[in-house]
């Protein structure tokens, strides 16, 4: 990466960045838009919608990440007026600037400063992982992980092209074959004897949700990176990532993942942990990213 480019952005970003009363960082939307050098607010209300609806597709509440607020605007020299605007997570910023117009050169900047902020806090939330005892913790801290890192996966791939929901399928079932041997997620629930109405996800043990995490993140990264473009082209990439995760299970001695046992359906695993665990294990609404 550019390190003067991402002092640029660094700079920027960091600079219209807020801390609410419960010290929880946050961006508004009016002075998000600024920045991306949108000339009016209502320029931008159709970027925030695309943003919310990647959240929602990717599982998380939206309410979570947007806030609608009122914001004090000053206009002129002395007078004020409250608009509205919506107050931002930094996952929330990272959905927006992913969803802003490619063409401007604060868009990339922005898309790199919140990339590396995310890959920070992945960083930082490995010990969070570290200090979980139990499988059934790990599970629910993978399952959030997936979910996450599976929205910025389906961005990227819509910036290299993969556009249409049959396009996405047939992208998400290549990564599944490079990793599974060559079963796609029909041939996956066929293999674990999955109901068709049983998401895959939602039934791996931590083993083979972190195999798949590592897969999405890797490839998610890889697109970005190298400006991959084209629905083939992006199908092949998933499908490599998938197949070199594989075979660095099968380096190590491990069980490759069509083998590992099926595990019971995450939410009721969810539902057993009390409140105080899930807050280990999930991070607070307003530093999800």
């Amino acid at each position: 990466m550019d390190k003067e480019i991402y002092k640029q952005a660094l700079t920027v970003f960091e600079q219209i960045k807020s801390i609410d009363q419960n010290g929880n960082e946050f961006w508004s939307a009016r002075d998000l838009s600024k920045v991306l050098e949108y000339s009016e607010y209502r320029h931008f209300l159709p970027v925030i919608d695309r943003a919310k609806e990647a959240c929602e597709n990717s599982g998380q509440l939206v309410s979570h990440h947007f806030e609608d607020i009122l914001e004090m605007i000053t206009l002129g020299k002395t007078a004020k007026r409250e608009l509205e605007s919506v107050k931002l997570s930094r996952y929330a910023c990272y959905l927006v600037v992913q969803n802003a117009d490619p063409a401007k050169e604060v868009v990339a900047l922005g898309q790199t400063y919140f990339a590396v902020q995310t890959r920070l806090h992945e960083i930082q939330q490995m010990d969070a992982y570290n200090s979980l005892g139990t499988e059934e913790e790990k599970r629910v801290f993978l399952r959030y992980e997936m979910s996450k890192h599976n929205t910025y996966l389906a961005v990227t791939a819509k910036n290299a092209g993969v556009i249409e929901p049959i396009d996405y399928a047939i992208f998400q079932n290549h990564g599944y074959m490079g990793l599974y041997g060559g079963l796609d997620a029909k041939g996956i629930h066929k293999k674990k004897a999955l109901k068709k109405s049983q998401h895959i996800l939602d039934h791996m043990g931590s083993t083979e949700l972190a195999a798949n995490l590592f897969r999405a993140t890797q490839t998610e990264e890889k697109l970005r990176n190298e400006n991959i473009y084209g629905k083939q082209k992006a199908n092949l990439t998933h499908y490599e990532v998938g197949k070199k995760v594989r075979q660095t299970i099968k380096e190590i001695g491990g069980t490759m993942p069509e083998n590992l046992p099926v595990a019971d359906n995450i939410k009721t695993v969810q539902k057993k942990l009390d409140i105080k665990s899930t807050n280990k294990i999930v991070p607070k609404k307003s530093n999800d990213i």
